[in-house]
């Protein structure tokens, strides 16, 4: 017999079109704060910025906020990253700063930055490293290579560095968000991320995004619900 869209038989697949749908909604929430993880060390401006950025191909940005980026969560990851040559050529100054000074912390940051925002996320990690080894107890720098380290796929040592950046600051909310989202993301884990976003919550009530981590909270029960009835 035929399955009707009024029926509330399963799915060959053992869903209902109701948990189906909502599976669907759930989905797309993740995919949306996916795309928003917050910076610990904010993009910082680099020499001839202004210059370079009036002149910038798409893609390639500077400090200014874009149309793509969403204030005190981060920035959107572009469709496609910069390619070797464009960072290249934005890296030069600050790698002509570094021929001066090789532990200069915030030029070593800049160049994390300026590869995490070109994707190039190794390199990236490879700066803030760095930048560590100079100040090993800075966990803005920590959560960055935490999240560089997510979008390589690593998300075990994407959460050792959220949690060695959280046993320096306890309650440091760019942290708790990005960790509540490899929680659910990478580690299948939607009770664990609840967790990390109601002490984001409880500790920072003044959150700007505090609506998205109610929503993101709600999305993240109704996941673990239909995970325990499975």
């Amino acid at each position: 017999m035929p399955e009707s869209a009024n029926n509330k038989k399963s799915t060959s697949l053992g869903f209902t079109s109701v948990q189906a749908y909502t599976l669907a909604v759930i989905t797309l929430a993740i995919g949306i704060a996916v795309g928003y993880f917050a910076r610990g060390s904010a993009p910082t401006s680099t020499p001839n910025e202004t210059a370079q950025a009036a002149s910038a191909p798409a893609g390639m940005g500077g400090g200014a906020m874009g149309g793509a980026q969403l204030p005190g969560i981060g920035t959107m990851q572009q469709q496609q990253g910069s390619t070797p040559e464009m960072l290249a050529k934005a890296a030069e100054p600050l790698l002509a700063q570094l021929k001066d000074n090789p532990n200069d912390f915030d030029a070593i940051v800049k160049l994390g930055n300026l590869y995490y925002d070109g994707q190039a996320y190794q390199q990236a990690i490879d700066y803030y490293q760095k930048a560590l080894n100079i100040q090993p107890n800075n966990p803005d720098v920590r959560t960055d290579m935490g999240t560089a380290y997510w979008y390589t796929g690593n998300a075990d040592q994407a959460i050792a560095n959220f949690e060695k950046s959280l046993a320096l600051r306890p309650n440091h909310p760019g942290t708790l968000f990005n960790l509540g989202i490899v929680k659910w993301q990478g580690k299948k884990d939607p009770q664990a991320a609840i967790v990390v976003w109601e002490q984001l919550l409880k500790t920072n009530p003044d959150y700007p995004q505090k609506d998205q981590v109610q929503m993101l909270i709600e999305r993240a029960k109704m996941h673990a619900s239909g995970a325990t009835k499975g």
